[in-house]
């Protein structure tokens, strides 16, 4: 993409509403403008980076062997009624009247909407387990929306659901999720935490929290510093060997890790030793519930068993910020100059810097590599623009993309280009066919 066609309305100051390094920065890289309070369109580059994360998340539950579906964001306010939680939900659900004057809502959350799908097609044991997921937008009317798109009142949210025949086969489900939140975060660039959660008006008795750590996070956060030396990618198991699934998350449930909420610190004291205790802040991308039978009971979702008798289904659900995590990601990885992506979410790989636009070999050198980059089908931003080459340069360690392709007068003339690595800031002048085939392997 040519930076001469791309919206990027980046902003060199900071804007006074932004309290949080993520707020600040995604305004001044052009990534989101907020329409009201809480709510906020996603530009170009803001866009990108979300798409990236969503697929992310979706490949990971379609490994775990969950299918995607889409439910509505209105949702009918009699479901809610049966289930109990149309009046205990409180100010934060959006409740609308239609032009029938039926009572609907915006969905802050799909339990009843996808337990009122169960009941209607899963009728017997045989159809179980179900594995269902969906990526949505959802609405919850903060009271104090703020930090962004961190406490929005709109937001992009993944919400996975297990139907199952009895508590074995849902904590089975719960497991495989558990993994897949760790194996979706690690293949993000992130190290997340899962920690001892409350329910919340979700409801259920058995819940974790994942938690990203950041200096800027939310909630202060209490561990074991195994969790941090421990290698995702080299020790999650196959999702199909259910022994060492449930090992793996037997492992994290066993070691201390609880946000301030839950926290206590005399058993904090007597369970992990001095040198392992690590006292810091974080942020949760991702929340995990087993309820049991709590919606499947009041709206009726039985199957016939094989004893021949009906049995209520037990249900769980697993939700991760999609939109949040851009925020997130930032926020536990930025620098004084800017965002600096992982590999795996930045909206372009390479950043392409012509330092003298109009220069007939800068020119030449700069348009060959970007042919080149297209054709090796890598994604890169070309800073083809009029711009001075100290803004330049600063532009693209705002924006963060991992590598910055550098072409120069200079560099031109001694037959070389510079490649600068934005998270380590190690520079290195190469032949250009050189710096094609480094970026390219």
């Amino acid at each position: 993409m040519r930076l001469s066609r791309y919206f990027l309305p980046t902003l060199k100051d900071t804007p006074r509403e932004a309290e949080v390094v993520s707020h600040r920065l995604m305004l001044r890289a052009g990534m989101i403008q907020q329409a009201s309070a809480g709510i906020y369109s996603w530009l170009p580059l803001g866009f990108r980076v979300m798409k990236k994360i969503e697929q992310i998340v979706r490949e990971e539950q379609d490994a775990a062997g969950w299918n995607e579906m889409l439910m509505p964001t209105i949702q009918p306010a009699d479901l809610w009624r049966e289930s109990g939680r149309y009046d205990d939900y409180g100010k934060e659900m959006l409740r609308i009247t239609d032009r029938h004057d039926r009572d609907m809502l915006y969905g802050p959350t799909n339990e009843e909407l996808i337990t009122d799908i169960v009941r209607t097609h899963v009728r017997s044991y045989r159809n179980l387990p179900g594995r269902l997921y969906h990526i949505q937008w959802k609405f919850r009317d903060e009271v104090r929306p703020r930090f962004g798109v961190m406490r929005g009142r709109e937001f992009l949210m993944k919400d996975a659901y297990s139907i199952d025949l009895d508590f074995d086969t849902a904590r089975a489900a719960y497991n495989r999720q558990f993994v897949a939140y760790l194996k979706t975060f690690d293949r993000m660039g992130l190290k997340a935490i899962p920690m001892a959660a409350d329910s919340g008006p979700i409801g259920g008795d058995m819940s974790h929290e994942f938690i990203i750590l950041a200096d800027t996070g939310e909630s202060e956060v209490f561990c074991d510093r195994d969790f941090l030396d421990f290698d995702v990618g080299g020790s999650v198991p196959d999702y199909e060997d259910t022994g060492a699934v449930e090992g793996v998350v037997d492992y994290f449930t066993k070691l201390y890790a609880r946000t301030d909420e839950k926290h206590d610190e005399a058993t904090f004291e007597a369970e992990v030793p001095d040198i392992r205790r690590y006292r810091g802040r974080g942020i949760e991308v991702g929340h995990i519930f087993y309820f049991g039978t709590k919606y499947s009971e009041p709206l009726g979702a039985r199957v016939t068993g094989p004893d021949g008798k009906e049995a209520v289904v037990h249900m769980g659900s697993y939700g991760i910020g999609v939109s949040r995590l851009v925020a997130g990601i930032i926020e536990a990885s930025h620098d004084d100059a800017g965002i600096i992506w992982p590999e795996s979410v930045a909206p372009f790989k390479i950043g392409l810097v012509n330092l003298k636009v109009g220069d007939a070999d800068c020119d030449r050198v700069t348009e060959d590599l970007y042919a080149k980059f297209l054709q090796a089908g890598i994604e890169v931003l070309m800073d083809d623009s009029a711009e001075r080459p100290g803004a330049k340069l600063a532009g693209m360690d705002l924006i963060g993309l991992p590598w910055q392709v550098v072409v120069g007068p200079r560099g031109v003339a001694n037959g070389v280009v510079e490649v600068k690595n934005r998270k380590s800031g190690e520079r290195e002048e190469m032949a250009a066919e050189a710096a094609l085939a480094k970026l390219a392997a």
